[in-house]
């Protein structure tokens, strides 16, 4: 007979009590509130749900992560997050059954030769240690985890490795088709639908669980035996999930199904639109391109954040002064604005930020881009496609006889684009634009290397400004420090920034992912083009004396934009060194 004790609800409320978790009256509350809980719930289960906050750190959320984490001490056990990013899920369903791990509210957690960790939240439940290692032939370890999180990824991760068996079943062999180093293996046939409910199933995991993780980025990359799938978070990339050749090509192919894309085509790059809708209610858009490679089709996918739209230009990092500056560059009726800076800088959030605040009723705001990126009721977007010859160049031609006020290039990256938008500025419309150069100088000798002629520059440009995204520090478990006075004088050198008196150091914790880093933010560098940088402007002109002058007109580089986030506790010295080093500017 069975001695098993599961946690008891009045116990466990006691001990929050007695911790200073909660009150008091608090305590009465929930101790009638959670009367009628279910007897297969754990107290975790039910005190999650309200919310509450620490009673003495009103910053503190008691969700169902803190409890565990907070009660596994007290059960003598580990505490483990169960965490898709870091878990073998073919490994872990294939040491138990759904059934066993439902009906003993576990899941496993690590599997080696001899061992096996297995996630519970139940500490005095032990009846089936001796029975699953009898079946294993292996050592079991018990690790605490939230029962919340276990119930979620035994739904999760057996209903993913039942989609990837059941897609990888015989009728849905590979051929291998755009491999370079094909296989054709005689007496196989069928290739795997994208439309069968196993991949379906699949792919609307991976968006799901993509939007939960704050992926901006999907990558679904072929390999020879197998395909991988990453997520970027935060700037970085993380490997997700490994599929067999076969099945990554379907999953690739459901991809291209949705946003509507040549399937049978797999010899040329193609681009997409996928419009979705989050558990949430939100609608999440994503931007599709794929390309061939040796093993197979290649594909990106770029999760547009719908809140960027509502996000203001103090929550993109930029200070009050560079904020004043730039609005007042991007309220005059005529001229060119530039943001300068490479691919995923943020360029693009900082436009429709822009935009957002120019598209009043009174005027008439028009865009050409390639792709449109996100879609705004308040703008006349429009799209171009070089297949049927409509272009940046003849697209800005277009905009012009539909009487805007506002124009918005996606890039400037050839002359005859570059001309005209020199000839839109200089029919009295606000232009406004990117490029692809290290730093906000740059841009003028830029664009006379594109075939601008210097006076041009001189009578169309108002200002630039460039930028990069930092990651920001979480705040929930960044620790002081001392200042490295190298390191801060490598950023600051020659400029006198005077030293912070401390700085933090990312530590990592589960609402991080144990980075240290949570979120990004912009740094800027914003260059007024006024009378004195214009006389610098010539057919030879160097980008030294431009910046030179931008300095003295109150410019300030990336890295020292960068050093007062630093100072400010907002990022670190070596982040801001990564995306803008002095190098940079030499």
């Amino acid at each position: 007979m069975s001695n098993d004790k599961r946690v008891l609800t009045i116990n466990f409320l006691q001990a929050m009590l007695d911790d200073g978790l909660i009150s008091s009256d608090t305590f009465d509350k929930l101790r009638v509130k959670l009367r009628s809980l279910a007897a297969d719930k754990h107290p975790i289960e039910g005190v999650a749900p309200f919310k509450l906050k620490h009673h003495s750190d009103n910053k503190t959320l008691l969700d169902d992560e803190f409890l565990a984490q907070w009660y596994a001490p007290k059960c003598g056990m580990e505490y483990v997050e169960l965490d898709p990013l870091k878990l073998d899920v073919d490994a872990i369903t294939a040491v138990m059954s759904k059934a066993f791990a439902q009906r003993h509210n576990i899941i496993a957690y690590a599997v080696d030769a001899n061992k096996v960790v297995v996630a519970t939240a139940e500490p005095e439940v032990t009846a089936w240690v001796s029975g699953l290692e009898h079946i294993l032939r292996k050592e079991v370890r018990r690790v605490f985890a939230s029962p919340v999180a276990i119930r979620r990824f035994q739904q999760e991760f057996y209903a993913l490795s039942h989609s990837i068996k059941g897609a990888a079943s015989e009728k849905y062999q590979d051929l291998g088709t755009g491999n370079l180093e094909a296989l054709v293996e005689l007496g196989k046939a069928g290739d795997v639908d994208a439309n069968d409910q196993h991949i379906v199933q699949i792919v609307d995991w991976l968006l799901q669980y993509a939007y939960s993780q704050r992926a901006s980025d999907i990558h679904v990359e072929p390999r020879r035996e197998k395909g991988n799938v990453r997520f970027r978070i935060d700037g970085v990339l993380h490997k997700v999930y490994e599929f067999p050749a076969g099945i990554t090509n379907a999953v690739l192919a459901r991809f291209k199904i949705m946003g509507r894309m040549d399937v049978a085509e797999r010899r040329k790059p193609q681009d997409g639109r996928i419009k979705t809708k989050a558990t949430d209610g939100q609608e999440v858009e994503l931007r599709v391109s794929t390309l061939p490679t040796a093993f197979g089709e290649k594909l990106v996918a770029r999760i547009f954040d719908p809140g960027v739209l509502k996000r203001d230009f103090s929550s993109l990092g930029l200070d009050a002064n560079v904020e004043k500056k730039w609005l007042s560059m991007v309220g005059q009726p005529n001229g060119i604005v530039l943001v300068t800076g490479p691919t995923g800088s943020g360029k693009t959030t900082t436009l429709y930020t822009t935009l957002k605040l120019l598209a009043r009723p009174e005027v008439n705001v028009c865009t050409v881009e390639d792709p449109i990126e996100m879609i705004d009721p308040k703008l006349n977007q429009m799209q171009v496609h070089h297949d049927i010859d409509v272009d940046f160049a003849s697209g800005i031609r277009a905009l012009l006889r539909q009487d805007p006020d506002i124009i918005m290039i996606g890039e400037i990256r050839d002359k005859e684009t570059a001309d005209m938008a020199v000839q839109a500025s200089l029919t009295g419309h606000l232009v406004i634009s990117t490029l692809h150069t290290n730093d906000a100088s740059s841009a003028i000798t830029r664009l006379i290397d594109l075939g601008v002629e210097p006076f041009l520059v001189n009578a169309t440009l108002l200002g630039v400004m460039a930028q990069r995204l930092v990651r920001t520090l979480c705040p929930d478990c960044k620790q002081p420090q001392a200042v490295d006075s190298k390191a801060w004088q490598t950023l600051i050198a020659p400029f006198p920034l005077s030293e912070p008196k401390q700085v933090y150091t990312p530590v990592g914790c589960r609402m991080c992912r144990g980075t240290g880093y949570l979120g990004r933010q912009g740094i800027y560098e914003l260059l007024n083009v006024n009378s004195n940088v214009k006389k610098l402007i010539h057919s030879k002109c160097d980008v030294g004396p431009i910046r030179e002058q931008g300095l003295k007109d109150g410019m300030n580089l990336l890295r020292i934009s960068g050093a007062m986030k630093v100072a400010q506790g907002f990022t670190t010295i070596e982040e801001v060194l990564r995306v803008a080093s002095p190098e940079m500017e030499s």
